[in-house]
């Protein structure tokens, strides 16, 4: 596990963050079969999660700058050094009872990521990293997978919600090819666990597009320090501003990019 100073602040604001996560997420599962549906419960819940972040974070690195789901963007007097935060990946799996979702809190410093917690609270699942110092779970340290062929390799990706339906014919023809090669397909729905289950081998590999900065930036962290390689969609490294992803070890990372991109 890492001890550093950086790693304890992060952990300390996450794990605060994830007790009051926890409880709401208990109430959570009574909620979801009241005719009204938990909508309004789960945003307060999201809200006061990244409240809480803030909050600590604040107080442990004063002057550092923001990035966070809900709130947006907060500048601070430090330029140099940037939290990126989602309170709740899995918002979905949150409102159904589901207990796949996590907290995701990044350090950027200098436009580079440093540092990344990822943290289920309903399973008590612990991912960090930081630059130089290697990918943990809990007190065990990562690596991604050794497999070398898409025919035994089990893959994540995402699907676009119906809000982004006009992305629906793209994402078939991408799983139709990825089924067409691969020994099968996952969705999670939880950008920042599948970069952090990619991290730890347990996915071989991993792609999704549609996505913003808190969903990945911790998960970036933790699949390099894991030994395993990433880009966007377009096989550069502006996975942030370009909002996708590819992920994997060396081996089906690129073979799992050159499906997606002929597809």
């Amino acid at each position: 596990m890492i001890r550093s100073a950086l790693m304890n602040v992060m952990t300390s604001a996450v794990l605060k963050a994830g007790r009051s996560l926890k409880r709401d997420f208990g109430e959570v599962e009574n909620l979801v079969v009241s005719v009204k549906g938990p909508g309004d419960f789960v945003t307060a819940a999201d809200r006061k999660a990244e409240k809480t972040l803030f909050e600590e974070l604040s107080k442990s690195r004063p002057g550092y700058g923001f990035l966070m789901e809900e709130s947006g963007t907060v500048e601070g007097a430090d330029k140099t050094h940037r939290w990126i935060i989602d309170p709740l990946d899995g918002t979905t799996n949150f409102l159904h009872g589901l207990p796949i979702f996590a907290i995701s809190v990044a350090l950027e410093r200098e436009g580079q990521l440093i540092a990344g917690v990822i943290y289920n609270p309903a399973t008590d699942d612990f991912y960090v990293a930081e630059k130089g110092q290697g990918a943990w779970y809990n007190n065990r340290r990562l690596r991604v997978s050794p497999r070398r062929d898409m025919s035994d390799s089990l893959i994540a990706c995402g699907i676009p919600h119906l809000g982004k339906a006009s992305h629906h014919p793209r994402f078939k023809a991408e799983l139709g090819a990825v089924m067409a090669v691969a020994s099968n397909v996952r969705r999670l729905g939880a950008a920042s666990l599948d970069l952090a289950l990619t991290a730890a081998g347990r996915f071989d590999g991993y792609w999704e597009r549609n996505l913003q900065p808190w969903d990945i930036a911790a998960g970036l962290v933790l699949l390099r320090e894991a030994g395993g390689f990433v880009t966007d969609l377009d096989g550069e490294q502006d996975m942030l501003n370009k909002g996708s992803v590819c992920a994997g070890n060396e081996h089906i990372q690129r073979a799992l990019l050159a499906t997606v991109r002929k597809a």
